[in-house]
C-alpha cells in the first residue's frame, strides 16, 4: 500500500512539474511574441524604443507607430486569443468532446448573425455592433442551453443541438447579405472573418475588463471541469457540484467568448485548436485551462504576424487561423476516429 501511494504521488508531482514547464514556457513564448509585434512593420522599432514608448515617453514616430497602432493591436490579439481559447477549452472539457468548441456548436454564429444585421439592416457601426454581436451570442447561448437539458442534461444533446443552431444562424447570415449594399457588404465581411485591423483602446478595454472578472471564475471551476470529464455520477462522488459547476463554466465561458467575439468579429478556429494542443502539451490528469488561453493568444498573434508580412498581401487574421483550423479539423476527426474521441 505504501508503495503505491508513493508512486501515485509521485505520478501527480510529475503531472505539477510538467504543467507549470508548459505555462511558463507558454508565458515566454507569447510575450516574446508581443514584442516582436510592437517592434517589427515597415518601420522597425527596437526594444529600447519600444520600452520607452510603453513608459509614457515620447519618441518622435515610435510613439504614435506603437503605442497608437501596434500596441492596442496587439494587446487585442493577446486578449481575444486567451478568451477564444480558455472558452473553448470550457466547453471541451465539460461536454467532453473536443468538437464542442463555440465554433462548431453555433454560440460565435449567433454573434455573427447578430452583427450582420446590425450592420445591413440596421445600419450600425463600431460599438453599437459589437453590443449586437454580444446579445447576440448571449441569447444564441442561452438558447442552446435551456433545450439541452430538457429532461436532463446530455453533453451529445447539446452539442447536436448547437450544430442546428449554428447551421439556423449561417443561413439568417447568408440570407441577410444578399441584401447587403456593396458597402456593407464589404464591412460585414471584413467583420465576420475576424481581424485586429483598425484595433482601439475602445475595444481592447471592455475585453480587458471581462478577462480579470471571468477568468479567475473559470480557473476557479478547474477542478470541477475535470471531475465532469469523468461523468456526473462520478463527479458527484468526487465531492462536485454538477450543475453548479456547469452552470458557472457556461456562464462566463460565453461571456468571455461573447466580448472578445464583439471585439475582434469571430476568429476561426481559435476556440477549436487550443484546447486540444494544450491538453497535449500538459498531458492526462493536469488541467488545461491556462494553457489553452496561452495557446490561443500565440495563435492569434503569430497568426496576426504571418497574415502581415508572410505573403505578398496582408490578410485578416481570421483568414490565417482558418487555413490552418481547417486541417486540423480534419486530423482531429481522424484522431477521434480511431482512438474514441477525447481532449
Amino acid at each position: 500500500m505504501a508503495v503505491q501511494v508513493r508512486t501515485i504521488v509521485a505520478g501527480r508531482r510529475r503531472r505539477l512539474r510538467r504543467r507549470a514547464v508548459v505555462i511558463g514556457v507558454l508565458a515566454a513564448s507569447v510575450v516574446a511574441v508581443f514584442a516582436v509585434s510592437l517592434m517589427v512593420g515597415l518601420t522597425f522599432y527596437g526594444p529600447v524604443e519600444v520600452a520607452r514608448v510603453i513608459m509614457g515617453q515620447t519618441v518622435p514616430g515610435a510613439s504614435f507607430t506603437v503605442g497608437d497602432l501596434r500596441l492596442p493591436r496587439a494587446s487585442l490579439g493577446l486578449l481575444s486569443g486567451f478568451a477564444f481559447g480558455i472558452a473553448g477549452v470550457t466547453f471541451q472539457s465539460m461536454l467532453r468532446n473536443p468538437l464542442a468548441s463555440p465554433d462548431v456548436i453555433g454560440i460565435s454564429a449567433g454573434a455573427s448573425a447578430a452583427a450582420v444585421f446590425g450592420i445591413v439592416i440596421l445600419a450600425l457601426d463600431g460599438p453599437a455592433v459589437s453590443l449586437l454581436a454580444l446579445g447576440g451570442a448571449l441569447v444564441t447561448a442561452a438558447a442552446i442551453y435551456l433545450l439541452s437539458i430538457r429532461g436532463g442534461f446530455a453533453g451529445m444533446r447539446l452539442i447536436l443541438i448547437g450544430i442546428g443552431v449554428a447551421a439556423m444562424m449561417q443561413s439568417v447570415i447568408s440570407y441577410v447579405l444578399t441584401k447587403a449594399a456593396a458597402w456593407d457588404l464589404q464591412t460585414a465581411l471584413r467583420w465576420l472573418t475576424g481581424s485586429l485591423n483598425g484595433a482601439d483602446w475602445s475595444a481592447v478595454l471592455p475585453l480587458a475588463i471581462a478577462c480579470v472578472v471571468l477568468v479567475p471564475v473559470l480557473l476557479a471551476q478547474g477542478r470541477g471541469l475535470g471531475g465532469l470529464q469523468l461523468g456526473d455520477d462520478a463527479a458527484k462522488g468526487l465531492g462536485v457540484r454538477a450543475s453548479r459547476t456547469r452552470l458557472l463554466a457556461v456562464l462566463a465561458a460565453v461571456a468571455l467568448l461573447a466580448i472578445a467575439t464583439s471585439a475582434a468579429g469571430p476568429i476561426a478556429f481559435v476556440a477549436f485548436m487550443s484546447g486540444p494542443i494544450a491538453a497535449r502539451l500538459v498531458g492526462p490528469g493536469a488541467s488545461p485551462l491556462l494553457p489553452a488561453g496561452l495557446v490561443g493568444s500565440l495563435l492569434v498573434m503569430l497568426s496576426d504576424l504571418l497574415g502581415q508580412f508572410a505573403f505578398d498581401g496582408r490578410y485578416p487574421v481570421g483568414v490565417i487561423t482558418g487555413v490552418l483550423g481547417a486541417p486540423y479539423l480534419v486530423f482531429l476527426l481522424t484522431r477521434m476516429n480511431r482512438s474514441g474521441g477525447s481532449l
